[in-house]
């Protein structure tokens, strides 16, 4: 299984420092795995699963194709990942400000219901509570997620996971979704983590506001 993970991390042309990021460990980590001096754990094992679509049965034993399908991934570093020792960040409403656009237009007017502290997370402008299934079982609703705002959507990365507004007949569609390239001039991609959700192009036009999904929160009650 370690000799695969390295060969997944090649095929997507990722460096260890980047497939780490993704899976949220270190890259002493990884490379520790890659070697075979530590397992890969479940967590990790469900995120190569259900991010970048490898196939659970070529991960486990070398059957089959190595994806279920192709990921459109990009790989990158972000200068902006650098982590905070300690930052406050704002819970917001989006019921109560009527959806992210004017929350995005003027934050100093909308008061948040509580904030979040968290350390060691990466520079993030707010949070929201998640509403609908679309990315289940990554995300469900109620969750809670940490975004950073873009101001163009020329600054996204393929197949990374955004918060959006998208304008449909004059209403505010607010989503969480993996952003990929359409074939179609002008528009992008839409995909649910949820199977049962379809994938739907959208306008590049029709697109509100932006934001890229920093970190989830799940709240687990014990009885």
């Amino acid at each position: 299984m370690n000799n695969r993970l390295r060969l997944i991390r090649k095929e997507l042309n990722l460096t260890q420092e980047m497939l780490a990021h993704k899976l949220g460990i270190g890259k002493s980590a990884l490379s520790m795995i890659e070697t075979g001096k530590a397992a890969l754990s479940e967590r990790n094992k469900n995120i190569l699963i259900q991010e970048l679509n490898v196939n659970p049965d070529w991960i486990e034993r070398g059957e089959g194709d190595m994806f279920t399908c192709r990921p459109d991934y990009t790989p990158f570093v972000r200068t902006s990942d650098r982590t905070l020792p300690v930052q406050s960040v704002p819970l917001y409403n989006i019921e109560g400000t009527a959806g992210i656009v004017p929350l995005f237009l003027d934050k100093k007017a909308i008061t948040p219901v509580d904030y979040i502290h968290i350390p060691n997370l990466p520079k993030c402008d707010g949070a929201i509570y998640v509403v609908g299934d679309s990315m289940y079982p990554l995300l469900k609703s109620g969750d809670i997620i940490l975004y950073k705002q873009l101001n163009n959507i020329e600054d996204i990365f393929w197949g990374d996971m955004y918060l959006l507004s998208i304008d449909i007949d004059g209403e505010e569609y607010v989503t969480v979704k993996y952003i990929q390239k359409a074939d179609r001039p002008g528009y992008v991609r839409l995909v649910s983590q949820n199977p049962h959700h379809a994938d739907k192009d959208v306008e590049i036009g029709k697109i509100r506001a932006l934001a890229f999904i920093k970190a989830s929160i799940r709240m687990n009650s014990i009885r």
